[in-house]
């Protein structure tokens, strides 16, 4: 009886211990996956979140960590580098236990404590299975191969190599500051435009002088990242033009082009990491945000308040909104040779003359900005403002921006209330400033009766110790610790170093790190007896020579092929170099011994620094057999680790 009681818990325990749920629960899968899959973040913690990697490793799909750790996102991702290329929910996270599901219908979807964020509405189109590519695409197809979904025609905010970017697909960039950008075939044309409540274009091809015309007077339908350039198609395949971002054309690199929340496209390949200089658009102010809104912004960098809004710090109590209690406003002028990034990709409201502009933004209860262009007559008007941008090419350009009535009346009257603010700060920083300079000729004073007054010290008070120094003959200069503190600017100037050493030593503790490190793998100290040689020197010598052996501890047993010696050598032979500057940080050297970093072969110590400078080549004296003339510390080195270990 006991022995059946047994047996029925062996087969109970083999059933929950083998069921292929628990076997394969946290096993990600490899090219594919069927109807009826399903997964967590936290079913496959132990492999990152990923379910799903392509065949050759490339790319893996699963769930990704947002910065605050506890909610995740569906992401395609390049493995080596860690880039994100595409998302399902970025803008609707999910917790860890939150299921992804590919059901028996071949529709894949997400849930949010049971409510759908995102799916693929393929349910019912003979789905019969799930790939990633090594191409990085996503793919639902049939039984026959054929595609039914992928995610190459719904990017986010990356485009790979060789992927299509059709006419009606639209990059969308992550949120900034309440704003995001994206880029889209439309009018003909690649356009970059700023998600405003009414989108306002800031770049497109057909207007960058960086193209290259292949075929003139085409309409683009789609743009392709081919090599090492992004190429523009006609609905007939036919090449029109292409934006070169790199030099290098090999075919085999993978290249993205990421739509950044800065409003810039940036082209990086994912194998060597590297991103390329070109970026669009070219000029930095001409983007929505190159600055806050209603800034100028110069020459890429600098943000500037125009003068005709500095009297309201560049903050307008103007918004677009048409609401009956919306308060009474005027126009101000914002400044001289301003301009705005959009005016060259829309067209004019209306074409009229200044006055009339500016009656038509007041009478529009959505204008908060307008510019006209005195040379066509042409009237621009916005309900949103980015950032200004320095006129160029001698535009002539006027740009008025609406704020209150209750601002302009307080901005006029700030005027005479600044100007007598600005005298009264002027008589006080006056007053300020002659009482310190009084203050500083009251103390210059009196340290200077002071010094005066002091006792000059008498000679007969210096000790016996440095009077019977003082008249050996022969001996060096003496210098007192505050000479060398003066001479030294409190000792951060190095004077030099001699056979007693450095005036002072910068990183000490590497030094000694690296002497130390030599005794412990050669089993002596730093200098060889009686042969008067310099064992740093002897070390970097035989380590040249190849003769790695000759240095090791006869106690130790390595193997021969155990390159952690050499690479332990080395790393000290860095440690040791006479000039600071070429001595690795700690935090280097743990890392060299811990292989996280290569370990290149150290200068040959005796051939720079103080070793230079000794009377005799090594040659001469750390290969002597002879008996030690009784002065082998001559030689040592001036940073001679004292003591016995």
């Amino acid at each position: 009886m006991r022995s059946w009681g047994f047996f029925c818990f062996l087969v109970i325990f083999c059933f929950f211990s083998f069921s292929p749920q628990t076997c394969i629960s946290s096993v990600r899968q490899n090219g594919k996956v069927n109807p009826g899959f399903e997964a967590t973040q936290m079913k496959y913690i132990d492999n990152n979140g990923l379910f799903l990697i392509s065949n050759s490793s490339i790319f893996g799909f699963g769930f990704n960590p947002n910065s605050d750790v506890t909610s995740f996102t569906l992401v395609i991702i390049h493995m080596t580098s860690s880039t994100i290329i595409w998302s399902a929910n970025r803008d609707s996270p999910v917790g860890n236990s939150d299921k992804f599901l590919f059901d028996d219908d071949g529709n894949a979807y997400l849930q949010n404590n049971g409510r759908v964020v995102w799916s693929t509405n393929t349910a019912n189109n003979g789905v019969s299975a799930m790939e990633l590519r090594d191409s990085g695409n996503l793919v639902l197809v049939k039984n026959d191969g054929g595609v039914v979904w992928e995610s190459f025609s719904h990017p986010t905010n990356t485009l790979m190599s060789n992927q299509d970017f059709m006419k009606g697909m639209k990059l969308v960039s992550n949120l900034n500051n309440n704003l995001s950008f994206s880029l889209q075939i439309e009018n003909k044309d690649l356009i970059l435009s700023a998600e405003f409540k009414n989108s306002q274009p800031y770049w497109s091809m057909g207007k960058d002088k960086r193209r290259i015309i292949n075929k003139s007077g085409g309409d683009a339908n789609s743009a392709t990242i081919e090599a090492n350039s992004w190429r523009i198609y006609d609905e007939n395949g036919i090449f029109l033009s292409q934006f070169v971002f790199a030099d290098d054309s090999d075919a085999n690199d993978t290249w993205i082009a990421v739509l950044e929340d800065d409003g810039f496209v940036k082209f990086h390949n994912l194998q060597s990491q590297i991103t390329a200089n070109p970026k669009i658009p070219g000029d930095s102010c001409s983007r929505p945000l190159a600055c806050p809104p209603y800034l100028v912004c110069h020459d890429g960098n600098t943000c500037q308040c125009p003068s005709g809004l500095a009297q309201v710090n560049c903050k307008p109590e103007i918004d677009s909104s048409c609401n009956k209690s919306r308060i009474s406003s005027t126009l101000v002028n914002a400044g001289e040779n301003l301009s705005y990034f959009a005016i060259g990709f829309v067209s004019p409201d209306s074409k009229t003359d200044l006055d009339g502009c500016k009656s038509s933004c007041l009478n529009n209860c959505t204008c908060v900005a307008l510019f006209f262009d005195n040379n066509n007559g042409n009237c621009y008007m916005f309900d949103q403002i980015g950032s200004f941008e320095d006129a160029k090419n001698g535009a002539n350009i006027e740009s008025y921006v609406r704020v209150s009535d209750t601002q302009s009346d307080t901005s006029q009257g700030q005027n005479s209330k600044k100007q007598s603010t600005q005298m009264v700060i002027v008589v006080v920083a006056v007053v300020i400033s002659a009482t310190f300079v009084i203050i500083g000729l009251v103390i210059v004073g009196i340290r200077y009766n002071k010094k005066m007054n002091t006792p000059i010290e008498d000679p007969d008070e210096i000790s016996e110790e440095d009077h019977f120094l003082e008249n050996i003959s022969g001996m060096p200069v003496r210098f007192t610790y505050k000479d060398l503190q003066e001479a030294t600017s409190d000792f951060t100037t190095k004077l030099g170093h001699g056979g007693f050493g450095s005036v002072y030593q910068e990183k000490s503790d590497v030094y000694s790190y690296g002497m130390v490190l030599l005794e412990i793998i050669s089993g002596r100290k730093n200098y060889i007896s009686p042969e008067t040689s310099h064992f740093p020197a002897y070390a970097s010598r035989m380590m040249e020579e190849g003769k790695v052996e000759i240095l090791l501890d006869e106690k130790m047993k390595v193997d021969e092929k155990d390159e952690r010696v050499v690479v332990a050598i080395r790393v000290a032979l860095w440690c040791i170099q006479d000039d600071m500057n070429l001595r690795p940080s700690m935090t280097k050297v743990v890392r060299m011994l811990e292989g996280l970093c290569p370990v290149p072969a150290p200068p040959v110590v005796g051939q720079t620094g103080f070793f230079s400078s000794l009377s005799k080549p090594f040659s001469e004296f750390g290969t002597s057999s002879g008996p030690s003339d009784g002065n082998s510390d001559a030689y040592l080195s001036d940073l001679r680790v004292s003591g016995p270990r």
